[in-house]
C-alpha cells in the first residue's frame, strides 16, 4: 500500500473538491482506511482506480446548495466537483483585454448579442455546470438566458489557461463544449503568449485560427474581427 492520504491532500492531488472526497466516502464509492470515528485516510491509486470504475453524481441541484468559499469557484465536470482557486492577475488582464476587444466588436457585428464573464454559470446539461472565463450569446439566442445562469450551449466560449488547469480546459472541458455542440471553443494560453480558436465541424473541432503577439488574428466566422494579440498578452513591466 502506498502513502496514506488525509481528503484535503488527496482532493488537492485530484483536482477536486473536499466536498466531493466526502460524498464519494459517505456513499462508499473509494476505499478508504478508517483510523477512528469520521477519521479516514486514502490511498491514491486505490482511489484512482475506483474512480474509473464509477460516474461522478454530482448535479446542478447539488451545485447550488453548495456553500460561497472566497478565494474559490466551483464547476461540475461530467457530475464531479471541481474545485479552483482564484484566477491570477495576468489571467485577470488577460481576460480583461480579450473582454473589451470582443465587447468592441460584437456591438457592431451583432448588437442584440451579449458578451458575459466569469463567474457566470453555465448548464450544458445536469451534471455539466461550467464558468467559461468569457462567453458570448448572441442575439438569436437570448432565450438561453436566465437571471443566474446560461442554459444550453453558447455561441462562443472562451477558455484561458492557468498552469493549474492546462490539461482540464484543453482535453475534459474542450470534449464537454464539443459533445454540447458549442460552435466556437478557444483557447488563451497566457504562458505560451498564444490564442487559439477552434470551430465545430461535424462531430470534432477544428482549428481556425491562432496567434500571438505580432500575430494578425482574424476569423472567417466573424468579419471584421482583428484581435490586438499584443494587447491581451501584455504583461506590465
Amino acid at each position: 500500500m502506498g502513502k496514506l492520504l488525509t481528503a484535503q491532500e488527496l482532493a488537492e492531488i485530484l483536482n477536486l473538491s473536499v466536498e466531493t472526497i466526502w460524498r464519494y466516502t459517505r456513499h462508499k464509492k473509494i476505499p478508504m482506511v478508517e483510523l477512528g470515528q469520521k477519521q479516514y485516510r486514502y490511498e491514491k491509486e486505490a482511489v484512482l482506480a475506483a474512480l474509473t470504475r464509477s460516474e461522478g453524481g454530482y448535479t446542478y441541484e447539488d451545485y447550488l446548495k453548495l456553500p460561497e468559499e472566497p478565494g474559490y469557484r466551483y464547476e461540475i465536470l461530467e457530475g464531479y466537483l471541481v474545485k479552483e482557486p482564484s484566477p491570477s492577475m495576468h489571467h485577470q488582464r488577460v481576460s480583461r483585454e480579450l473582454v473589451r476587444q470582443l465587447m468592441t466588436f460584437f456591438d457592431g457585428f451583432d448588437p442584440k448579442g451579449e458578451v458575459f464573464f466569469a463567474p457566470l454559470d453555465v448548464t450544458l446539461t445536469n451534471r455539466n455546470v461550467l464558468q467559461p472565463d468569457i462567453l458570448f450569446i448572441s442575439g438569436s439566442h437570448r432565450g438561453k438566458q436566465y437571471e443566474e445562469r446560461i442554459e444550453g450551449p453558447c455561441d462562443l466560449v472562451v477558455e484561458i489557461m492557468s498552469p493549474t488547469n492546462r490539461r482540464k480546459d484543453r482535453l475534459q472541458k474542450m470534449e464537454i463544449y464539443r459533445n454540447s455542440r458549442t460552435p466556437h471553443f478557444w483557447l488563451a494560453d497566457p504562458e505560451e503568449n498564444i490564442l487559439e480558436a477552434f470551430v465545430l465541424k461535424g462531430e470534432h473541432y477544428a482549428l481556425m485560427a491562432a496567434g500571438g503577439p505580432g500575430d494578425k488574428f482574424t476569423h472567417p466566422d466573424f468579419p471584421g474581427l482583428d484581435l490586438n494579440l499584443d494587447r491581451v498578452f501584455h504583461r506590465p513591466g
